[in-house]
């Protein structure tokens, strides 16, 4: 498994399309849209500046990419090619093979948020104590797990050709109800209802409890648990049912 997380991380870091959308597009959304805010200018109904939240939402954002678009249509494209049939040949398990896909695309989603960060950090004067970064870091990374594992179970569930539409609804819908565009409080109540119970809102939310030196919600945590169970079950089903037909 080892060796394949290494060839994973390697196909990733040549394909330099993937790398500019999944580290240096958040970190320029960041800067659109907070460019024009001012210091102590705040996001209504969270008490945080427009900086801190976009900085949490971006950031967020660009894990999201990075796990979610770079696995699912990269194992379609596997499928396709007939590389998957390879490698049920080797002792690799179908739960290792999620396992590394996981962790592969996990590493890659590091160096999006470290960037949002430091941009914040550097062009809006973005402060914070230095066991908040090192939490926020770590929590929205482990976070990205969750959908690190969504990306193999949509790369398994559609064809080649499906693959990027249903990738993309899915992409946009969880961010934008998720609160990552914009926060969900403008949202009417039966949606703000929904969207709570979302793994995208329970990810940022996790952030912004640390940014408020608050303990994350244990709610939250559930949710983003409860969710990375289910996808990650879901893509080894998936893997073993591909399995069968092959």
């Amino acid at each position: 498994m080892n060796s394949l997380i290494k060839l994973e991380l390697a196909r990733a870091l040549r394909n330099r399309k993937f790398l500019f959308f999944s580290v240096i597009y958040p970190s320029l959304l960041f800067l659109l849209f907070a460019g024009s805010s001012g210091a102590d200018s705040k996001v209504d109904g969270t008490g945080q500046t427009v900086a801190m939240y976009l900085m949490v939402s971006m950031a967020s954002f660009g894990a999201l990419t990075a796990v979610l678009m770079g696995n699912s249509e990269r194992i379609a494209k596997e499928r396709e090619s007939g590389w998957v049939r390879q490698l049920r040949l080797t002792p690799l398990p179908g739960r290792g093979y999620v396992l590394a896909k996981t962790a592969s695309a996990a590493v890659v989603s590091l160096p999006s948020i470290v960037v949002v960060f430091v941009v914040a950090a550097v062009v809006k004067s973005v402060r914070m104590d230095a066991w908040q970064w090192l939490a926020l870091t770590g929590a929205i990374w482990a976070g990205s797990l969750v959908f690190a594992a969504l990306g193999v179970a949509i790369g398994y569930l559609a064809s080649g050709d499906a693959v990027r539409p249903i990738t993309m609804i899915t992409y946009f819908g969880l961010s934008i109800l998720g609160g990552l565009w914009m926060p969900s409080t403008t949202f009417p109540q039966w949606l703000q209802d929904i969207a709570k119970w979302l793994p995208t809102h329970a990810y940022a939310a996790l952030g912004r409890s640390i940014e408020q030196s608050h303990a994350p919600q244990a709610q939250d945590v559930a949710i983003l648990a409860a969710f990375f169970v289910l996808f990650a079950g879901g893509a080894a089903w998936l893997y073993r049912k591909d399995t069968l037909k092959a």
